[in-house]
């Protein structure tokens, strides 16, 4: 079976190809083969079908189809991309039956790595690459009946004119997968199918766990996507028959390049090739932000009137999974339905559907059955047709500001005639234009099996909690303080940190701040974590501890580092988080080897993350947070490469609306703390913005802010990016490491735009979080920069240190 690789917008990769002989021609046959090496071309010139390698190495060998005129080589379809093949010994043949077979190692017997398994037979076969982009089998002289297609097994890609759907009378399902990362076309973790159970819906699964669900088809858009609408783009369209279901598209102008691609991170874009960028530029995405994340909520979990938190105290710390509950129980008899319009219908599966029932009709069939919770029209069109129904608790549904559609839902008789209304909670509303990121559930309590005692006693001392039961030393424990009424976290035995850290080996130190070294910590269960030790001779002490665990305990976001738990036994003062394979960002953007495994589309992914996780703790947390050190050691980098914020020891809570604060002990880091700050002790969350600004033109650059030397002038990063945009050159600044086919440059230029915007002088002028999140993620306008903090010229008498980062504990502001 065949499947595809595209590359999407934040990671379309580089593909090197071995190209040794181009033929004219679009078809092959039995006596005609493909090798390494050769291609052919459609008719139109617009795709290629021929061998490659992705960037990530230089003998797997793919057979894939790519665009013929695009720059960057964007691989839509790969036939055997779980089996490449070592070597340049690959060819395609068609069998005498109409078989396509991948083969290699001819000269040493052969060996079959792939086949298109054709159960019709052939007499004439050819193999022929349409213009579609189809890679088709035919009878010589029959071009409209085809023997196999590649459109039939699509993988990250969806063409125009490819179905994605399931054939009803074979069981032959059509659906996209993701490709593992961007340099590496096998399968990946995500898939996007129609799932036919109910009335039919797109799903977006993680392996087998739903993470997004487009809603059911309403005649002119899935409900849950009200982007989808008639564009000068493309033309789309939804079937739903005995025989077939479906989802296409085509294209309005066959001169416009636009691709629908499932990408490695499970995001649904649509990308259009822009000739005036020279780039793939994203013209839709299906989730429109994180509250498009599969049941966030729960049942009801938008709340509904006459609902309520079914679990408030969750509620209230914005965990919203196990939904909501009924105030008032439904009687049967006496309900009545309450119609709440503008919201994405629930989920389907469970659902009974009549295309042809009026919707009064629609109404009677529901009061009629006891179980039936809520009532639709399928079709919204010329007034409404067609009836759906629900019988079960609404999962998956959210309030839409534009193009939602009507639901009636059942009510007990005391709650009709009340103003419907969706009620999310004011401070942690989902913000429609916002990439809001996922709340992980609060306090998760890790069970870590103690050494020293009997296993009954070391289980039971591991579990105590800060809020219980105290332990350690007695003065240790009174200077820690009342706080720890506040915590829910476990503590840990010292002795099994120190089994765990091989006693605080210097072999397992993973990183050294101004708190102490952190070690990689492995214990009994397997579970790798960092073990943050507090030196005796740490720049900070205990205060800083008590701060970072009252902060962080209360913070669980997917790009802030996780505090599994702490110790403060006698002398120890210990915090435990989860393991950071990747350690920090700065051993990346300022190693010379390390740099250039940062690609474009990781690198963006990297700046959005952070700003996320900054747009968290300003605004989304319960508690508004400033960082006040943030920097690229302080940001720490797990399996896939996604970005946490971590050292949190200088942070600063607010509550309220405080959004700023004055200090006369400034902590930070040189070359990160804005003007006001550092020079005033002003800090506020402008303050934290200015640090993301250098932040990210270092992840562009590649290079340190403080310490930046360039040969034509003497001002920092800061000042150097300034010059290249007023001079209309800002794509100068970029990683000369990481300019290849890669790099969006489109996407390069907004980045360094908006960290203009966040790096300027006055903290009045910087935009706050959520419009850098909304810069980042949409093309709206920008305004322009004005100078940078700090755009003052140095007089360098000696070339600094290459380590050129110093962390301030204490300066007295003047």
């Amino acid at each position: 079976m065949g499947c595809c690789w595209a590359h999407a917008l934040f990671f379309c990769s580089s593909v090197f190809l071995t190209i040794t002989q181009s033929t004219a021609v679009d078809t092959f046959n039995s006596s005609q083969p493909i090798a390494d090496g050769d291609t052919i071309v459609s008719a139109g010139d617009t795709f290629v079908l021929g061998f490659f390698s992705p960037r990530n190495s230089s003998t797997n060998r793919y057979l894939g189809i790519w665009y013929r005129n695009i720059p960057g080589q964007a691989v839509v379809w790969v036939a055997n991309r779980d089996n490449p093949i070592n070597g340049s010994t690959g060819l395609l043949t068609v069998n005498s039956q109409g078989n396509l077979a991948l083969v290699y190692n001819l000269n040493n017997g052969g060996s079959s790595i792939w086949s298109s398994n054709s159960s019709r037979p052939a007499r004439n076969p050819v193999a022929q690459l349409l213009d579609s982009g189809n890679l088709v089998v035919r009878e010589a002289g029959d071009d409209d009946n085809f023997l196999w297609q590649s459109f039939d097994y699509p993988c990250d890609t969806l063409l125009p004119g490819m179905k994605l759907g399931l054939d009803r009378r074979t069981g032959f399902d059509r659906y996209l997968t993701s490709s593992k990362a961007a340099d590496d076309p096998s399968s990946g973790g995500f898939t996007y199918r129609i799932d036919p159970r109910g009335y039919p819906e797109i799903i977006q699964r993680e392996g087998s766990t739903e993470r997004y669900r487009t809603g059911p088809w309403n005649g002119l858009r899935f409900s849950g996507t009200p982007y989808l609408r008639p564009n000068p783009i493309y033309m789309f369209q939804f079937v739903v028959s005995d025989q077939e279901i479906y989802y296409s598209y085509l294209l309005d102008n066959t001169s416009t390049v636009s691709r629908l691609v499932l990408n490695q991170n499970g995001v649904i874009q649509r990308l259009t090739w822009s000739g005036d960028t020279q780039g793939w530029v994203v013209y839709v995405t299906a989730q429109m932000d994180f509250c498009d994340r599969y049941a966030l909520c729960g049942a009801y979990g938008s709340c509904l009137r006459g609902f309520e938190p079914k679990v408030p105290n969750e509620w209230e710390l914005v965990n919203w999974s196990n939904g909501c509950v009924r105030q008032t129980a439904l009687n049967c008899s006496g309900d009545g339905f309450v119609k709440y319009s503008g919201v994405k219908l629930p989920e389907t599966r469970r659902s009974w559907f009549n295309v042809s029932m009026s919707l009064e009709e629609c109404r009677g069939n529901c009061l009629r059955s006891c179980n039936c919770t809520a009532y639709a029209n399928i079709d919204i069109r010329n007034g409404g047709s067609g009836c759906l129904l629900w019988f079960s608790e609404l999962i998956d549904i959210r309030e839409l500001e534009d193009s939602g559609q009507d639901i009636y839902i059942r009510m007990a008789a005391s709650e009709i005639g009340k103003e419907p209304e969706l009620n999310y909670p004011k401070e942690t509303v989902c913000v429609y234009t916002l990439l809001i990121q996922s709340f992980i559930p609060l306090f998760w309590l890790l069970h870590v099996e103690a050494t020293g005692n009997s296993e009954t006693n070391s289980k039971s001392r591991t579990r105590k909690q800060i809020s219980g039961e105290t332990r350690g030393d007695p003065e240790d424990n009174a200077r820690f303080g009342a706080e720890k009424d506040d915590l829910e976290l476990p503590l840990f035995d010292i002795a099994a940190i120190s089994v765990a850290t091989n006693n605080f080996s210097l072999s397992n130190v993973v990183g050294e701040g101004g708190f102490g070294p952190v070690y990689k910590g492995v214990f009994k269960d397997g579970q790798e974590m960092a073990v943050k030790r507090l030196s005796k001779d740490s720049t900070q002490g205990l205060d800083e501890f008590k701060n970072e665990v009252k902060t962080i305990a209360k913070l669980q976001h997917r790009n802030l580092v996780k505090l599994l738990g702490c110790c403060i036994e006698k002398e120890e003062k210990v915090l435990i988080y989860e393991y950071m394979p990747n350690k920090g960002l700065d051993a990346f953007i300022f190693d010379q080897k390390q740099r250039k495994l940062l690609d474009w589309p990781m690198r963006f992914q990297i700046i959005n993350g952070i700003a996320r996780g900054l747009l968290y703790l300003h605004q989304d947390s319960r508690l508004r947070i400033i960082h006040r050190d943030l920097k690229a050691s302080n940001v720490l980098l797990d399996y896939n490469m996604n970005p946490k914020i971590s050292d949190f020891g200088m942070a600063r809570i607010f509550g309220g609306n405080q959004t700023q604060g004055n200090t006369r002990r400034v902590v930070g880091t040189y070359g990160y703390m804005s003007p006001e700050y550092a020079i005033d002790g002003q800090f506020s969350i402008k303050s934290d913005v200015f640090s993301y600004g250098v932040l990210v033109l270092e992840i562009i650059c590649g290079k340190r802010n403080r310490g930046f030397y360039h040969e034509d002038h003497n001002h920092n990063l800061l000042g150097h990016a300034w010059r290249l945009y007023k001079e209309g050159k800002p794509e100068e600044v970029m990683d000369e490491t990481v300019k290849d086919s890669s790099w969006v440059l489109s996407e390069v230029v907004r980045c360094i735009h908006v960290a203009l915007l966040c790096v300027q002088q006055g903290p009045e002028d910087r935009p706050n979080m959520s419009n850098v999140v909304l810069m980042l993620s949409s093309d709206i306008l920008l305004p322009e920069p004005t100078e940078p903090g700090f755009f003052t010229e140095r007089k360098v008498f000696e070339q600094e240190s290459s380590t050129n980062e110093i962390t301030i504990t204490l300066l007295t502001a003047r």
